[in-house]
């Protein structure tokens, strides 16, 4: 007995045109007449394309998502070197926040106080030559004020409002002069600074110039020792970098400033530093 398959298709492959699966089957046997029998399949073409098409695309997108890993030379050594670079900067940006703090009986008091004194410290760093868009409001406040008392309710005593404002100087050595002025205008409220870089990009590809340099003078080094030389890098990443922490907060009242002493603000240096992974090929 054998039994054969055959597909066709008679027009255009639709719900309603499915292909055809014709099977035939012949029988020999002794003293009897070959019968032939022949009986149609009908299969719908839809859920067989689609799956074909899913087997067909499953391997691209397997390969798509499991990216294909570094190929190392049978004949080759790989050294793996982490290294840290650093770079030196003098900080150019001081922020410095400058405000005020009145207290009156009422609220409407102690606000009208404060943008008073608010309005002659921002008229003072205006004309100390500070940019509109090196000044901004950072908080403004109004709060009661209680008195308490042993086994009594808390009463009100008064109002204080605070006006505080951000301001980055781009002359570090200019912003402690500036400084003793705005407490002459009523500032009474002052803390920083914040020294930062303004090319902070700038300097951390100096650190990792810096990185990469002393990652591939281990490697030779290391190359060395064993006999070996330096192919080539197969693969290069970023540990990390390192931003110079922030200076503790420094807090002042306009009582606590001598008249007659210049505030100084010293800005020192500060490291800036970046980590790199590097793999390299020894042979």
């Amino acid at each position: 007995m054998y039994m054969r398959l055959l597909a066709s298709n008679d027009g255009p492959v639709g719900p309603n045109n499915p292909f055809r699966l014709h099977s035939s089957a012949t029988v020999d046997k002794p003293g009897q007449i070959n019968d032939q029998t022949e009986e149609t399949f009908m299969i719908r073409t839809l859920p067989l394309a689609a799956a074909l098409l899913a087997c067909a695309a499953a391997p691209a997108a397997y390969a798509q998502a499991i990216p294909l890993a570094q190929a190392i030379p049978a004949d080759g050594t790989v050294l793996d070197v982490v290294a840290d670079g650093t770079t030196t900067r003098v900080p150019d940006l001081a922020l410095i926040r400058a405000g005020v703090v009145t207290d009156a009986p009422s609220a409407a008091e102690a606000l009208r106080l404060n943008a008073s004194r608010m309005g002659g410290v921002l008229a003072a760093l205006r004309k100390a030559g500070v940019a509109e868009r090196d000044l901004q409001t950072t908080a403004v406040s109004l709060a009661p004020q209680y008195r308490y008392q042993e086994n009594k309710p808390p009463v009100i005593t008064g109002y204080q409002a605070s006006n505080q404002v951000t301001v980055r100087f781009r002359d570090v050595a200019k912003s402690g002069p500036i400084l003793d002025t705005l407490v002459a205008q009523g500032a009474n409220n002052i803390s920083g600074p914040e020294l930062t870089l303004s090319d902070a990009d700038g300097a951390l590809d100096e650190a990792r110039r810096d990185a990469i340099s002393r990652a591939r003078a281990r490697a030779t080094l290391y190359a060395q020792a064993a006999g070996l030389k330096v192919e080539r890098i197969l693969v290069i990443s970023e540990a990390g970098t390192t931003a110079p922490p922030a200076p503790m907060p420094m807090l002042m009242r306009a009582k606590e400033f001598a008249p007659q002493a210049d505030t100084a603000i010293v800005p020192g240096e500060q490291k800036i530093t970046a980590s790199v992974s590097v793999r390299f090929l020894l042979k």
